[in-house]
């Protein structure tokens, strides 16, 4: 499980920002919202991560750096141009020529390996611990030019220091270790584009450890741009395909929305095309006479099945926007339930204004982004704030008591 953040100068986010999510084991639990960060772990970490604040205050920011470092793990190969797109540092002079930085920390199987990972799946006990993946970004003259360091390390059970993996420094010179061996794959250290990492580039070629990390990456899915702004053609066309998520959606209409019956595609001139079925109404309906909340929600149901079907993250952005209050809540519930929905412990990230579901959450889910008079973002969790378990969150975010609320006047 993913439990750890870091950022700088990113975007809105000047300075280092680390928001750190796992949780003591003598927490209290009853309701099952927290899952440990590796298997027999006493530390734990929050299913749902719900990031509030003002608008501008880099909500949407901290999903970009999750995104950004996840993609450059899974994808930079597939870059062809040289450079970073959707990587801007932080807009001030002193930070024309500061590198920009990122690193995650999760859970997972020690010394991992398609054949450890088989092992474990058929029953044997395998050893734990927590992983950090660190990436730093030369920037020059304001842009982001080439990678600086790339590193993976692991530590066992969570114990003692971290050992490498393997360590990539300026020159591009790569350093393995035992767990994740350059034999074989000298060739690929040698012609290591600078904006490619060492992750997606050896897994390219089956690197068989890079290959597990790069496929544990592709659970990983984000829905950043708000829900509004997606081209409905986009999302129309990927269910035309997906006859079992079709299923899915139907299955959750009926319950979520008031006389939608369900979604199914007939075949008109210019190939197959959605109609809608009311009950009680003896037409269906087209795409665009649906409600713009159905549309929202049929929108982000793809992303939130894959997560909860592979055990994976999902990041959306704005959820709430253009959903009832009311369906918000039932929605972050999917993954609370561990015996239906969410089998593998897949993990929500959302970002929200939606203020009422404070109510439905721990202050362990909940994060607080707020921007200074300078611009810069400040991300923090309610675990590093004062804050009683059995507070009101909606009246005292709402009074401005965990800051991240519009100041008015």
């Amino acid at each position: 499980m993913l439990y750890k953040l870091e950022v700088e100068n990113f975007y809105s986010i000047r300075d280092p920002q680390v928001l750190d999510l796992s949780v003591d084991g003598k927490v209290p639990d009853p309701e099952g919202r927290l899952v440990p960060i590796f298997e027999g772990a006493d530390v734990r970490v929050p299913k749902v991560i719900a990031l509030y604040g003002a608008n501008a205050s880099g909500k949407t920011t901290a999903l970009r750096a999750l995104e950004f470092i996840i993609s450059m793990a899974r994808d930079s190969v597939q870059r062809t141009v040289p450079g970073f797109v959707g990587c801007e540092r932080f807009n001030d002079a002193e930070s024309c020529e500061r590198p920009i930085r990122f690193a995650i920390e999760l859970g997972g199987i020690m010394n991992v390996s398609p054949e450890l990972i088989q092992r474990a799946q058929a029953g044997e006990k395998v050893e734990h611990g927590v992983f950090r993946y660190e990436l730093e970004i030369e920037v020059k003259e304001g842009v982001a030019r080439r990678i600086l360091a790339e590193s993976l390390h692991q530590k066992s059970q969570g114990q003692g220091k971290w050992q490498r993996l393997f360590e990539r420094d300026a020159e591009g010179l790569v350093k393995g270790s035992k767990a994740f061996s350059l034999s074989g794959y000298q060739h690929l250290v040698k012609t290591l584009a600078d904006n490619h990492t060492v992750l997606s580039s050896f897994a390219k070629f089956q690197h068989p450890t890079a290959q597990v990390f790069v496929d544990a990456a592709r659970k990983a899915v984000f829905q950043i741009e708000p829900v509004h702004t997606f081209v409905d053609k986009h999302v129309i066309d990927y269910l035309k395909g997906q006859p079992y998520i079709l299923s899915k959606l139907n299955n959750e209409l009926s319950r979520i929305d008031v006389g939608v019956e369900g979604l199914r595609f007939q075949e008109g001139p210019d190939g197959p095309f959605p109609l809608f079925k009311h009950s009680g109404l003896q037409v269906e309906m087209p795409w665009l006479l649906e409600s713009h909340g159905t549309r929202a929600f049929i929108k982000m149901f793809p992303f939130l099945l894959q997560a909860l079907d592979s055990g994976g993250v999902v990041a959306i952005d704005e959820m709430d926007a253009a959903i009832h209050p009311v369906v918000l809540p039932e929605l972050v519930r999917w993954f609370y339930d561990k015996a239906g929905r969410n089998k593998f412990d897949a993990q929500l990230w959302l970002t929200c204004h939606s203020a009422s579901l404070l109510d439905d959450l721990n202050k362990e889910e909940i994060v607080v982004c707020e921007k200074d008079r300078q611009g810069r973002t400040r991300v923090y969790s309610l675990m590093d704030v004062k804050v009683r378990r059995d507070e009101n969150h909606y009246r005292k975010y709402l009074s401005g008591a965990y800051g991240g609320v519009p100041h008015l006047g």
